[in-house]
């Protein structure tokens, strides 16, 4: 027969430490039951049939590389649990089991969850890959309450598993083929929680954020291995982008963790020092340093739901003040280390969270000191009770997140996104503009833009000339050749680029860069949030005028004056085309018949 016991326990408040008290520590009632092994062979048991289950649901069931993971993700289970339970009915060991339900954990949960509803209902993917999350947290809870009872401890039975999970797939996610690697990730996360702690302020609690510390273990072999294209990753990252006003979202999603936990210092600190960074950075160079943002919505949902963890962070209000700082400036070096080594850069809010979490009791050693007495917000409002002084950050964390809203450091209209702004730059010889817009025009000519297929092939005449007639059977968006690029062009019906592809093969006049055609509009103004923008020529004109492209301002009977007409080729007029290529010297199919 199970056996129940009730322990209570108190929590000391070190002098000057933010109330984050009972983010680390028990419960103040929890229950302790111990089990049989016969009993408590069930939980492991039910999690690995479940677990199963999910074998048969849609879309896994119609994956073989998913089957096979969800299949040998149970099978680990099921073997541990034999190897565990077996030897224990013998020696009639005891398991226990504790309900705990910490607010820490369910208030997180909540967050990431919304997070990841809301994210979804604008990239589909996001919810077809429920399956899947879920099938992770049952995974999750076996590896926990195995672990915890294969190491003869206590197993806290609640809403652990929910954050950790959360967390690491609002992050990276592993392709089909390699989903096991996935399981993989979640083991790990909970191995450090239990295998890596350390005394801090009187209790033993873990060292790192689990879901953090295995994002950055995965992220460094993803990286050293140059396996990034295996993962979802910088798809989540630029899809996160897509939802209206997700700035603000996750903002108001992340104020009741803050106000509960005293992590609101960090987060204000991160953003803060990122778009301080931001702004100088456009002072002095001209142009954006995260081209389309001051600061990324993978970087923004990170500094408020990833490196927040009241477990791993600081205690002390000015230390913590100092980790949001770290977080931000590393997350800038990190972004410019990749970029210029021309790695993926949205591993920038992942590799640094670790070293931060270790360094934790160094930055409160140093908040404490007299060298930075003069900075300790503590000497403000001494009376105050924690939870208020969480509920005074929060009152200036809203401050000034509106003014950073109300100024655009945030949010949907950032000029970034779009490509006026960065022909002007690369007009003026702004660092790195001039590669940035030929890597959005080859992005729109593939889209099925024949206007940007046509400034396509123009650059990159003006790169290679010497390449300029080079074309294939069949044109290719991405073919570095000019002729093809005029090619794509003009089966896109882009007049002037079939004028342009004439030019190229018989080698003779000045090539046209014309303006887009109704037809590209709807594609070039997309920006970075990947809207398809209303189609009807009076909205195009004035999308395309608000983002502050040339001759699209001005009265109805004056905008759009200067447009390209777009044509469609017959099957015959490309092979007239084709023949006349030939007669000029140019040995090539260049277009090919419908």
């Amino acid at each position: 027969m199970a056996r129940v016991s009730t322990v209570r326990s108190a929590t000391l408040r070190a002098p000057g430490a933010v109330d984050a008290a009972e983010a680390d520590a028990p419960p103040s009632a929890s229950r302790v039951i111990s089990l049989p092994p016969r009993r408590a062979v069930r939980l492991p048991l039910l999690l690995s049939l479940a677990l199963v289950g999910f074998g048969f649901v849609d879309p896994i069931r119609q994956s073989t590389p998913l089957l096979w993971s969800i299949f040998g993700a149970a099978a680990a289970l099921t073997a541990w649990t034999a190897g565990l339970f077996l030897p224990a009915v013998g020696k009639s060991r005891v398991f226990r089991l504790e309900i705990s339900l910490r607010k820490q954990h369910y208030l997180q949960a909540c967050a990431q969850g919304s997070v990841l509803l809301y994210w979804g209902w604008y990239w589909p993917q996001a919810h077809e890959w429920a399956p899947l999350v879920a099938a992770q947290l049952l995974f999750a809870y076996g590896f926990d309450v195995l672990l915890a009872w294969s190491r003869q401890r206590v197993y806290q039975l609640g809403f652990g598993p929910f954050p950790v999970i959360f967390s690491i797939n609002l992050f990276l996610w592993f392709k089909p083929e390699w989903f096991y690697l996935q399981f993989l990730m979640v083991a790990l996360g909970f191995l450090a929680k239990q295998l890596f702690r350390w005394d801090k302020d009187g209790h033993r609690t873990h060292i790192f954020n689990p879901s953090a510390f295995t994002l950055a273990v995965f992220s460094t072999a993803l990286l050293a291995s140059g396996t990034t294209g295996i993962t979802w990753g910088p798809e989540i990252a630029i899809t996160q982008f897509y939802p209206p006003h997700i700035y603000v979202v996750l903002f108001l999603i992340g104020l009741p963790g803050q106000l509960f936990f005293g992590v609101t210092s960090m987060t204000m600190a991160a953003v803060v020092t990122t778009y301080l960074f931001s702004l100088l950075y456009f002072a002095v160079t001209g142009i954006f340093f995260f081209y389309d943002s001051y600061i990324p919505i993978a970087v923004f949902l990170g500094m408020h739901l990833l490196f927040t963890d009241p477990s791993t962070a600081p205690r002390t209000e000015l230390g913590r003040l100092i980790f949001g700082v770290l977080y931000g400036l590393s997350t800038v070096a990190l972004y410019a280390l990749l970029g210029n080594a021309g790695l993926p850069t949205f591993y920038d809010k992942l590799l640094q969270v670790p070293i931060l979490n270790l360094s934790i009791k160094l930055i409160d050693r140093a908040a404490r000191s007299t060298a930075l007495g003069w900075l300790d917000p503590t000497a403000l409002g001494r009376s105050l009770a924690p939870r208020q002084r969480n509920l005074a950050y929060l009152s200036l964390w809203i401050i000034v997140f509106a003014a950073i809203n109300a100024a655009q450091g945030v949010g949907d209209r950032h000029p970034g996104q779009w490509l006026p702004f960065w022909q002007r730059a690369c007009a003026e010889g702004r660092p790195a503009a001039c590669s940035f817009v030929s890597a959005r025009l080859a992005t729109h000519c593939g889209e099925g833009s024949g206007w940007a297929c046509n400034e396509v092939g123009i650059r990159r005449l003006a790169v290679s000339p010497s390449n300029a007639g080079q074309s294939t059977s069949r044109a290719r968006p991405g073919s570095d050749a000019p002729a093809a690029s005029f090619e794509r062009g003009c089966e896109l019906g882009f007049a002037p680029s079939c004028d342009n592809l004439l030019r190229v093969v018989s080698g003779s006049g000045a090539l046209d860069s014309a303006a887009p055609t109704l037809a590209d509009y709807p594609i070039i103004l997309r920006g970075s949030k990947n809207q398809m923008i209303a189609l009807t020529p009076s909205g195009l004109l004035a999308a395309a005028c608000e983002q502050g492209w040339p001759g699209t301002c001005g009265p109805d009977d004056q905008a759009g004056a200067h447009l390209t007409p777009q044509v469609r080729l017959s099957a015959s007029a490309r092979a007239s085309v084709a023949r006349r290529s030939y007669r000029n010297g140019a040995a090539s199919a260049l277009v090919t018949p419908p």
